[in-house]
Protein backbone atom coordinates (compact mmCIF):
# COMPACT_ATOMS: atom_id res chain seq x y z
CA UNK A 1 0.00 0.00 0.00
CA UNK A 2 1.58 3.42 -0.92
CA UNK A 3 2.04 5.57 2.01
CA UNK A 4 1.02 9.36 1.29
CA UNK A 5 2.86 12.31 3.03
CA UNK A 6 1.45 14.82 5.09
CA UNK A 7 1.81 17.54 2.20
CA UNK A 8 -0.44 14.60 -0.68
CA UNK A 9 -2.77 13.61 2.68
CA UNK A 10 -3.47 17.76 3.25
CA UNK A 11 -4.09 17.91 -0.73
CA UNK A 12 -6.29 14.68 -0.82
CA UNK A 13 -8.80 15.44 2.16
CA UNK A 14 -8.88 19.31 0.95
CA UNK A 15 -9.92 18.26 -2.68
CA UNK A 16 -12.42 15.20 -1.27
CA UNK A 17 -14.11 17.32 0.84
CA UNK A 18 -14.09 20.19 -2.01
CA UNK A 19 -15.58 17.32 -4.68
CA UNK A 20 -18.37 16.84 -2.07
CA UNK A 21 -20.44 19.62 -2.99
CA UNK A 22 -19.40 19.55 -6.62
CA UNK A 23 -21.24 15.59 -6.62
CA UNK A 24 -24.18 16.97 -5.13
CA UNK A 25 -24.74 19.50 -7.59
CA UNK A 26 -23.50 17.65 -10.50
CA UNK A 27 -27.41 16.24 -9.61
CA UNK A 28 -29.04 19.26 -10.31
CA UNK A 29 -27.07 21.13 -13.26
CA UNK A 30 -30.54 22.55 -14.63
CA UNK A 31 -31.26 24.23 -10.86
CA UNK A 32 -27.71 26.00 -10.96
CA UNK A 33 -27.51 29.66 -11.10
CA UNK A 34 -24.62 29.80 -13.59
CA UNK A 35 -22.95 33.17 -14.78
CA UNK A 36 -20.84 34.17 -17.57
CA UNK A 37 -17.05 35.34 -17.58
CA UNK A 38 -16.78 35.36 -21.12
CA UNK A 39 -17.57 33.02 -24.69
CA UNK A 40 -18.67 29.69 -23.32
CA UNK A 41 -16.22 29.78 -20.28
CA UNK A 42 -19.29 29.36 -17.52
CA UNK A 43 -18.48 29.26 -13.88
CA UNK A 44 -21.70 28.48 -11.69
CA UNK A 45 -21.96 27.77 -7.88
CA UNK A 46 -20.71 24.74 -7.37
CA UNK A 47 -17.61 25.94 -8.61
CA UNK A 48 -17.10 28.74 -6.58
CA UNK A 49 -18.09 26.99 -3.71
CA UNK A 50 -15.41 24.26 -4.30
CA UNK A 51 -12.82 27.19 -4.55
CA UNK A 52 -13.95 28.40 -1.01
CA UNK A 53 -13.54 24.78 0.58
CA UNK A 54 -10.07 24.56 -1.06
CA UNK A 55 -8.68 27.48 0.20
CA UNK A 56 -10.44 27.00 3.63
CA UNK A 57 -8.72 23.31 3.93
CA UNK A 58 -5.35 24.22 2.29
CA UNK A 59 -4.97 27.77 4.59
CA UNK A 60 -6.22 25.94 7.54
CA UNK A 61 -3.75 23.19 7.14
CA UNK A 62 -0.62 25.48 5.45
CA UNK A 63 -0.86 29.21 6.44
CA UNK A 64 2.49 29.73 5.05
CA UNK A 65 1.42 28.99 1.23
CA UNK A 66 0.36 31.57 -0.95
CA UNK A 67 -2.88 30.94 -3.59
CA UNK A 68 -3.10 30.97 -7.52
CA UNK A 69 -6.65 30.06 -8.30
CA UNK A 70 -8.58 29.86 -11.16
CA UNK A 71 -11.50 31.86 -10.21
CA UNK A 72 -10.00 34.28 -7.89
CA UNK A 73 -6.51 34.81 -9.24
CA UNK A 74 -3.16 35.18 -7.30
CA UNK A 75 -5.49 35.98 -3.89
CA UNK A 76 -2.65 35.84 -1.04
CA UNK A 77 1.07 36.17 -1.39
CA UNK A 78 2.35 34.41 1.53
CA UNK A 79 5.59 33.50 2.11
CA UNK A 80 7.11 33.51 -1.38
CA UNK A 81 7.84 30.56 -1.26
CA UNK A 82 5.28 28.50 -1.01
CA UNK A 83 1.89 28.33 -3.38
CA UNK A 84 -1.12 26.10 -4.37
CA UNK A 85 -2.27 25.95 -7.98
CA UNK A 86 -5.83 25.01 -7.87
CA UNK A 87 -8.44 24.54 -10.10
CA UNK A 88 -11.78 23.78 -8.08
CA UNK A 89 -13.30 22.29 -10.96
CA UNK A 90 -11.52 21.54 -13.84
CA UNK A 91 -14.19 20.54 -16.93
CA UNK A 92 -17.03 23.07 -16.12
CA UNK A 93 -18.82 22.84 -19.15
CA UNK A 94 -18.55 19.12 -18.68
CA UNK A 95 -20.48 19.97 -15.81
CA UNK A 96 -22.78 22.09 -16.43
CA UNK A 97 -23.64 19.87 -19.75
CA UNK A 98 -24.29 16.71 -17.15
CA UNK A 99 -20.89 15.09 -18.97
CA UNK A 100 -19.63 13.07 -15.90
CA UNK A 101 -16.07 13.74 -16.60
CA UNK A 102 -14.78 16.92 -13.99
CA UNK A 103 -12.28 17.02 -11.65
CA UNK A 104 -10.44 18.84 -8.77
CA UNK A 105 -6.38 19.72 -9.31
CA UNK A 106 -4.53 21.20 -6.86
CA UNK A 107 -0.64 21.39 -7.21
CA UNK A 108 2.16 22.40 -4.54
CA UNK A 109 5.08 24.91 -5.62
CA UNK A 110 8.22 25.78 -3.51
CA UNK A 111 10.84 28.24 -5.36
CA UNK A 112 9.40 28.16 -8.27
CA UNK A 113 9.52 24.69 -8.84
CA UNK A 114 6.64 22.13 -8.52
CA UNK A 115 6.53 19.41 -6.21
CA UNK A 116 3.37 17.52 -5.31
CA UNK A 117 -0.56 17.01 -7.44
CA UNK A 118 -3.18 15.56 -6.94
CA UNK A 119 -5.97 15.39 -9.17
CA UNK A 120 -9.28 13.91 -7.99
CA UNK A 121 -12.09 12.94 -10.11
CA UNK A 122 -15.31 12.12 -7.75
CA UNK A 123 -17.67 10.71 -10.14
CA UNK A 124 -14.83 7.50 -10.14
CA UNK A 125 -13.39 8.03 -6.75
CA UNK A 126 -9.84 8.15 -8.10
CA UNK A 127 -7.28 9.85 -7.19
CA UNK A 128 -4.49 10.66 -8.67
CA UNK A 129 -1.46 11.88 -6.64
CA UNK A 130 2.39 12.22 -7.17
CA UNK A 131 5.15 13.81 -4.97
CA UNK A 132 8.57 14.74 -6.75
CA UNK A 133 11.02 11.41 -5.43
CA UNK A 134 8.00 9.75 -4.67
CA UNK A 135 6.27 8.35 -7.68
CA UNK A 136 2.94 8.63 -9.36
CA UNK A 137 -0.35 6.74 -7.73
CA UNK A 138 -3.55 5.83 -8.14
CA UNK A 139 -5.44 5.53 -5.02
CA UNK A 140 -3.02 2.51 -3.69
CA UNK A 141 -1.53 1.96 -6.74
CA UNK A 142 1.50 2.76 -8.78
CA UNK A 143 1.34 4.42 -11.97
CA UNK A 144 3.73 4.13 -15.39
CA UNK A 145 3.20 6.04 -18.41
CA UNK A 146 2.25 3.74 -21.36
CA UNK A 147 4.87 1.29 -23.06
CA UNK A 148 4.15 1.93 -26.62
CA UNK A 149 6.86 2.82 -29.26
CA UNK A 150 4.92 3.94 -31.89
CA UNK A 151 2.48 6.72 -33.02
CA UNK A 152 0.48 4.26 -35.11
CA UNK A 153 -0.64 2.40 -31.86
CA UNK A 154 -1.02 5.71 -29.94
CA UNK A 155 -4.24 7.24 -28.05
CA UNK A 156 -3.38 10.85 -28.19
CA UNK A 157 -5.80 13.38 -26.14
CA UNK A 158 -5.97 17.17 -27.00
CA UNK A 159 -7.75 19.96 -26.66
CA UNK A 160 -9.75 22.17 -29.30
CA UNK A 161 -10.06 25.74 -29.75
CA UNK A 162 -13.71 27.24 -28.85
CA UNK A 163 -15.57 30.31 -28.87
CA UNK A 164 -13.29 33.16 -27.37
CA UNK A 165 -9.77 31.12 -27.22
CA UNK A 166 -8.33 32.06 -29.76
CA UNK A 167 -8.28 33.93 -32.97
CA UNK A 168 -9.49 32.78 -36.86
CA UNK A 169 -5.81 32.04 -37.02
CA UNK A 170 -5.01 30.60 -34.29
CA UNK A 171 -7.74 27.89 -34.80
CA UNK A 172 -6.80 27.44 -38.63
CA UNK A 173 -3.13 26.44 -36.94
CA UNK A 174 -4.74 23.92 -34.34
CA UNK A 175 -7.03 22.03 -37.49
CA UNK A 176 -2.84 21.33 -39.52
CA UNK A 177 -1.82 20.22 -36.25
CA UNK A 178 -4.98 18.05 -35.60
CA UNK A 179 -5.10 16.71 -39.37
CA UNK A 180 -1.08 15.91 -38.85
CA UNK A 181 -1.43 13.92 -35.94
CA UNK A 182 -5.22 12.03 -37.10
CA UNK A 183 -3.30 11.12 -39.80
CA UNK A 184 -0.06 9.50 -37.73
CA UNK A 185 -2.17 7.51 -34.92
CA UNK A 186 -4.74 4.78 -33.23
CA UNK A 187 -7.03 7.51 -32.09
CA UNK A 188 -7.42 11.12 -30.61
CA UNK A 189 -9.65 12.23 -27.51
CA UNK A 190 -10.89 15.54 -26.41
CA UNK A 191 -12.46 15.13 -23.20
CA UNK A 192 -12.68 18.40 -22.38
CA UNK A 193 -10.23 18.39 -18.91
CA UNK A 194 -6.70 18.46 -18.99
CA UNK A 195 -5.86 17.76 -15.66
CA UNK A 196 -7.55 14.10 -16.28
CA UNK A 197 -5.36 13.79 -19.71
CA UNK A 198 -2.75 15.12 -18.10
CA UNK A 199 -3.28 11.64 -15.27
CA UNK A 200 -4.55 9.70 -17.58
CA UNK A 201 -1.12 9.77 -19.83
CA UNK A 202 0.57 9.04 -16.10
CA UNK A 203 -1.65 6.28 -15.87
CA UNK A 204 -1.05 4.88 -19.63
CA UNK A 205 -4.81 4.78 -20.32
CA UNK A 206 -3.41 8.10 -22.68
CA UNK A 207 -0.19 7.79 -24.35
CA UNK A 208 -0.10 11.46 -25.56
CA UNK A 209 -1.71 14.96 -24.88
CA UNK A 210 -1.17 18.34 -25.82
CA UNK A 211 -3.17 21.57 -26.18
CA UNK A 212 -2.99 25.27 -26.32
CA UNK A 213 -4.00 28.12 -24.06
CA UNK A 214 -4.09 26.63 -21.05
CA UNK A 215 -3.89 27.72 -17.89
CA UNK A 216 -1.44 27.24 -15.08
CA UNK A 217 -4.04 25.42 -13.09
CA UNK A 218 -5.37 23.11 -15.78
CA UNK A 219 -2.04 21.53 -16.11
CA UNK A 220 -0.05 22.41 -12.77
CA UNK A 221 -0.80 18.80 -10.62
CA UNK A 222 -0.51 16.69 -14.00
CA UNK A 223 2.64 17.91 -15.14
CA UNK A 224 3.86 16.60 -11.69
CA UNK A 225 2.10 12.95 -12.31
CA UNK A 226 3.24 12.41 -15.61
CA UNK A 227 7.11 13.05 -14.58
CA UNK A 228 6.77 11.05 -11.54
CA UNK A 229 5.41 8.60 -13.61
CA UNK A 230 8.16 8.38 -16.10
CA UNK A 231 7.04 10.83 -19.28
CA UNK A 232 7.95 13.70 -20.55
CA UNK A 233 6.48 16.86 -20.31
CA UNK A 234 7.54 20.33 -22.03
CA UNK A 235 6.09 23.29 -23.66
CA UNK A 236 5.37 23.17 -27.76
CA UNK A 237 9.01 24.68 -28.07
CA UNK A 238 10.28 21.46 -26.40
CA UNK A 239 11.26 23.74 -23.10
CA UNK A 240 10.24 23.82 -19.39
CA UNK A 241 8.02 27.37 -19.15
CA UNK A 242 4.22 25.12 -19.71
CA UNK A 243 2.69 27.49 -16.63
CA UNK A 244 4.14 30.50 -18.71
CA UNK A 245 3.49 30.03 -22.25
CA UNK A 246 0.16 28.00 -21.66
CA UNK A 247 1.60 25.45 -23.78
CA UNK A 248 1.51 21.66 -23.36
CA UNK A 249 3.05 17.89 -25.08
CA UNK A 250 3.08 15.73 -22.11
CA UNK A 251 4.31 11.90 -23.42
CA UNK A 252 6.57 8.93 -22.88
CA UNK A 253 9.77 8.59 -23.77
CA UNK A 254 9.37 7.29 -27.21
CA UNK A 255 6.87 9.17 -28.32
CA UNK A 256 7.20 12.57 -26.97
CA UNK A 257 9.78 13.59 -29.71
CA UNK A 258 7.66 11.91 -32.39
CA UNK A 259 4.73 13.50 -31.44
CA UNK A 260 6.91 16.84 -31.28
CA UNK A 261 7.77 16.95 -35.17
CA UNK A 262 4.53 16.46 -36.02
CA UNK A 263 3.63 19.10 -34.15
CA UNK A 264 6.09 21.01 -35.72
CA UNK A 265 6.09 20.02 -38.87
CA UNK A 266 2.35 21.09 -39.00
CA UNK A 267 3.21 24.26 -37.69
CA UNK A 268 5.75 25.20 -40.54
CA UNK A 269 2.95 23.43 -42.97
CA UNK A 270 5.47 20.61 -43.79
CA UNK A 271 2.81 17.69 -42.45
CA UNK A 272 0.74 16.06 -44.23
CA UNK A 273 -2.52 14.64 -42.77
Amino acid sequence: MATQSALITVMSRAARRAARGLLRDFGEVEQLQVSRKGPADFVSNADLKAERTLREELEKARPEFGFLMEESGATKAGDGRHRWIVDPLDGTTNFLHGVPHFAVSVAAERDGELIAGVVYEPLRDETFWAENGAGAHLNDRRLRVSARQHLRDALIATGIPFLGHGDAAAHQHYLGELGAVMGAVAGIRRWGTASLDLAYVAAGRFDGFWEHRLGPWDMAAGIVLVREAGGFVTDLELGPNMLKTGGILAANDRLHGPLAELLRRAGTGLAKA
